[in-house]
């Protein structure tokens, strides 16, 4: 089970109203980012039709979709490819994204309704639970629920835009080389930034959205360093 198939603790009300072709573009999000689909492998349109259940249009859009933000590569007389994994320009993404989640975690701070703030602490807490548990796919799935919630309740659709791709980029990094990661630690970030959020303190979520991607950025080292 991929986390596009897997159940929402969030409540209905707090989701965003999604489209066809907006869940052909979760279904392989998923798929790409936990490596279900390798970097270099082709993408085939009539195997995801089948794989989504959906159809030809909906994927079809969601793969332009995703073609345009570079996570998959149109290549001339080869058809779609998912794109590499390029450890060089890790550094760069990761660098790129503290400065948007910093603003995300600054305007959800300010901005998060009630009902909000009580999700993303339940998600921050269902992250340090899973870490403590090893388990690595309820861990993945509470993070990508946390990233729902306060993206949301940022407010701030420019932001979000732009740093979905670099959320998916962090997230099959991740994946590729999760033997050199400590959950526990990465829950422990993710905490802290829910808790700054669910209380409206904007300097603490603001820290914590720092103290996320100093782990994503050690992590990341790491792996570039060998």
């Amino acid at each position: 089970m991929n986390i596009a198939d897997m159940p929402t603790s969030i409540p209905s009300a707090l989701l965003p109203k999604r489209r066809a072709a907006d869940v052909a573009y979760d279904t392989i999000e998923a798929m790409i980012s936990t490596l279900a689909l390798q970097p270099g492998s082709p993408v085939v349109e009539a195997d995801i039709t089948e794989h989504t259940g959906l159809g030809r249009t909906p994927v079809r859009e969601a793969l332009l979709r995703m073609v345009s933000i570079g996570l998959i590569v149109q290549l001339p007389r080869r058809g779609l490819q998912v794109s590499n994994i390029d450890l060089a320009d890790h550094l760069d993404v990761i660098q790129t994204r503290r400065a948007l989640e910093r603003l995300i975690a600054s305007c959800a701070a300010r901005r998060a309704t009630a009902p909000q703030r009580a999700a993303i602490l339940r998600c921050g807490e269902a992250m340090v639970q899973a870490a403590e548990r090893g388990d690595l796919d309820d861990y993945m799935l509470a993070d990508h629920q946390l990233d729902i919630v306060v993206h949301q309740a940022s407010q701030n659709h420019s932001a979000v835009k732009c740093v979905a791709p670099l959320i998916v980029q962090c997230r099959r990094f991740w994946y590729a080389y999760q033997h050199e990661g400590d959950v526990a630690e990465g829950a422990r970030a993710h905490m802290h930034l829910a808790q700054g959020i669910a209380t409206g303190n904007e300097a603490h979520a603001m820290d914590g959205a720092n103290q996320l991607m100093d782990y994503l950025e050690h992590f990341a080292r790491r792996i570039i360093d060998q």
